[in-house]
This record gives structure tokens, C-alpha cells and sequence, in this order.
């Protein structure tokens, strides 16, 4: 059996890394003023982020239609016999469901939907695990196994600057923002039953962040081999600062830089940060 690994876009695996490792992608999309934008087609994060600015306002999100999920996984099954397909988490989005609805509409390939849970590049995590099995001529089942033992050991805390954003999009609710809003909290955040929550609450951005590279420790001092990513918004300075900071404490971990692209810049806001690791 030939499989193939499929990624929604909010993973933001690079593309070169994608081609490389024979990864295949669908784009969600943005909406500025009914214009719609393809995430990581016809907009990048840079853009993205410079937009909002020129127009002051934060657009909506979009799925991918299942027609063009449909499309996508007709041309796959004209080389492959099965396929793995995750997704961003089902508690912020219908891409999963999606997928789900799509796999059924397609002959002649197997499609196995897999919902990460959670996004950005820890979604991408699964993706790249995924990929090197199927090289190896791993099945889609053997791989969705893999995928699950992977997922307890998968942790991801992010810090943002503005709860509002979160809030209007619906991935928190209202009398969480208006906290964080008030008391000046920058609250760490992380994904629980597929849902945004909030992990601890705590009065300032650095000791949010400190708070964040205990629990990192919790993990990285043991010398287990570890899978990292530093993942910002618009504030790659910052990120290059964590990224080193990490490599010279643990050389057991394996750290790179990712970002919030635009789909999940809109609910985040600029100048999120984001640390997100798992054991192998």
C-alpha cells in the first residue's frame, strides 16, 4: 500500500520541507473586506501582519471547501492507495469534520482523517512523522498508531498580547477576555479537549514566559531526545532569542523556529509566542 501524508495549511511547514518529504497541503483562507486570501498561496505572514495594520482590522477565517478537498484527494488516489490526512484542531475549526465528509466522496483511496488536536508546526509534528513512515512503506493505519502515541507526550503554551482577538473569533469566551483585559493578565494558554483554555494566569509577559520554560524542563532536563519549535507572531527577534536560549541549555533537544501564519494570526493577535515540543 502507497501512502500519502496531507496537512491543512495552519501547520506552516515550510515548503521546501514539504516538497522534500512529499507532504501535500490545502490552504484555509482569510477574508479582508470580502477579498478572500489563500494562507501561504497568495499571502504571507509578513503580509499578513502589515495589513492589519494599514487597514486596522482583523479579518475572518475560512476552512477549505470540500469541494477542493475533494479535488485534491482525487488526483492523490491516481498513485496512492491511502491517505492520511490531518488537521488542525476540531474544537477551532471544520476542517476535520471536513475531511471526514470529503474521504467519503473519493474511489479508489482510503483516506484517514486525523485531528491533531492543536496546530502551527506541533500540528506539523505529526505531519512530518507521518512522512518518514510512509517513506519507510509504513501504512496509514501503522502511522494513525504512531500518531497516538504520540499525542500524550505533545505540549504546546502560547502567550498573547491581546485576549480580544481570541474572544471575537470565538475561541474563548468573553468573561475569560474581559479578565485578561482587565487585570492586565497575559494569561498562558494552551489546547485542552481540542478547545483554546487557559493554563495559568500571570501578571507579565517575561514571567509568562518563565513560567513557560519551567514546564519546558519539566521535560528537557531528563535527556530524552526532544522534537521543539519557537513559534511567534511578527516577532521573530524574540523567537531567536528563545531558539538559542533552548539550544544551549539542551543539547537534547532539537529546536527550530516557526510562526502564527494568517489564519491563526486573526485569533491570536501580533506579538504571540508560542513553545511547543514533544518527547520521542
Amino acid at each position: 500500500m502507497k501512502t500519502a501524508i496531507i496537512v491543512d495549511s495552519t501547520a506552516y511547514i515550510p515548503k521546501s520541507l514539504r516538497e522534500e518529504k512529499n507532504i501535500y497541503s490545502i490552504p484555509l483562507s482569510i477574508i479582508f473586506n470580502d477579498k478572500q486570501y489563500r494562507e501561504e498561496e497568495n499571502i504571507t505572514a509578513e503580509e499578513f501582519y502589515e495589513k492589519v495594520k494599514q487597514e486596522k482590522i482583523f479579518p475572518t477565517t475560512s476552512q477549505p471547501p470540500i469541494g477542493e478537498i475533494v479535488e485534491l484527494l482525487k488526483e492523490i488516489a491516481v498513485d496512492y492507495d491511502e491517505a492520511v490526512f490531518i488537521t488542525l484542531s476540531s474544537g477551532i475549526s471544520g476542517t476535520y469534520q471536513t475531511v471526514q465528509s470529503a474521504g467519503r466522496m473519493v474511489e479508489g483511496l482510503t483516506v484517514y482523517p486525523y485531528d491533531s488536536e492543536i496546530s502551527c508546526m506541533v500540528e506539523g509534528f505529526y505531519a512530518l512523522e507521518g512522512a518518514d513512515m510512509a517513506a519507510r512503506g509504513k501504512s496509514a493505519t501503522e502511522i494513525v498508531k504512531r500518531f497516538d502515541e504520540m499525542k500524550p507526550f505533545i505540549r504546546a503554551y502560547f502567550i498573547v498580547d491581546d485576549l480580544s482577538h481570541l474572544q471575537r473569533g470565538g475561541r474563548l469566551s468573553a468573561a475569560q477576555a474581559l479578565i485578561g483585559s482587565v487585570l492586565q493578565v497575559k494569561p498562558i494558554l494552551h489546547f485542552e479537549d481540542t478547545k483554546i483554555v487557559p493554563f495559568e494566569k500571570i501578571r507579565t509577559r517575561k514571567k509568562a514566559l518563565k513560567r513557560v520554560l519551567e514546564l519546558f524542563h519539566e521535560d528537557a532536563f531528563q535527556g530524552v531526545p526532544i522534537e521543539a519549535t519557537v513559534i511567534h507572531a511578527n516577532r521573530l527577534q524574540e523567537a531567536e532569542e528563545l531558539c538559542k536560549e533552548i539550544e544551549n541549555k539542551y543539547p537534547n533537544v532539537n529546536v527550530n523556529i516557526s510562526y502564527f501564519g494568517p489564519v491563526i494570526g486573526t485569533h491570536l493577535g501580533e506579538g504571540a509566542l508560542g513553545l511547543g515540543w514533544y518527547r520521542k
